[in-house]
């Protein structure tokens, strides 16, 4: 993982903690690991950093209990992880769009008129956005984390999804890129037929 990514999640993470410890109830580290989704061991040693940098501190109850509260400090550090947050996701939207369209663009002057996607995620929905741009169709979604459907498309697993289309693939997924390329590669997908918005 690059070092830019692992740093907006490294902050993503904190802004969650204190977001969290912010509410109204006292949450014990293992329910704060339940609603982060990360381990118990991960949130503790978020909550160590945060307490040394003064954000949070540690109230003791009887029955050796803690309650996690956000200092003046904290209250301050959870804005400006917000903003922070708010700024890079803006960024970040500007040019997922942008490059999804020239790639989309790209396709249709090639004589693309139906593609697949490989991933469901926020980058998706953006990518979504610029295909409806052009004159290409969306006829498959591909993804073996989530059901359902994406804009009235049913999503499949991917080996299914493979098995069914001769299309071009589009990686809709920024997170998981390089895994749902190996995966492609991995189940025969010529690399001639998937495309990456952002890479001529």
């Amino acid at each position: 993982m690059n070092d830019s990514i692992e740093k907006t999640l490294d902050s993503s993470r904190s802004l969650q903690l204190l977001s969290e410890i912010s509410g109204e109830e006292p949450l014990s580290q293992r329910e704060l690991s339940r609603r982060l989704g990360i381990a118990v061991g991960l949130v503790n040693s978020y909550l160590k950093n945060l307490v040394s940098k003064g954000f949070v501190r540690v109230k003791n109850f009887p029955s050796n209990r803690y309650a996690y509260l956000l200092t003046p400090q904290g209250i301050a550090e959870k804005s400006r992880l917000a903003y922070q947050h708010l700024s890079y996701f803006t960024s970040l939207y500007t040019v997922a769009r942008q490059d999804y369209l020239d790639l989309f663009r790209r396709l249709e002057a090639s004589g693309v008129q139906e593609v697949a996607f490989c991933g469901v995620d926020e980058v998706a929905e953006v990518a979504y956005l610029s295909l409806r741009e052009s004159g290409i169709e969306l006829v498959t979604v591909m993804d073996d984390a989530g059901d359902g459907d994406f804009f009235g498309v049913p999503v499949v697993s991917i080996a299914d999804g493979v098995r069914e289309i001769a299309t071009p693939v589009v990686i809709s997924s920024l997170k998981r890129r390089d895994d749902l390329l190996q995966m492609l590669h991995g189940l025969g997908v010529a690399r001639g037929r998937i495309f990456v918005a952002g890479s001529n």
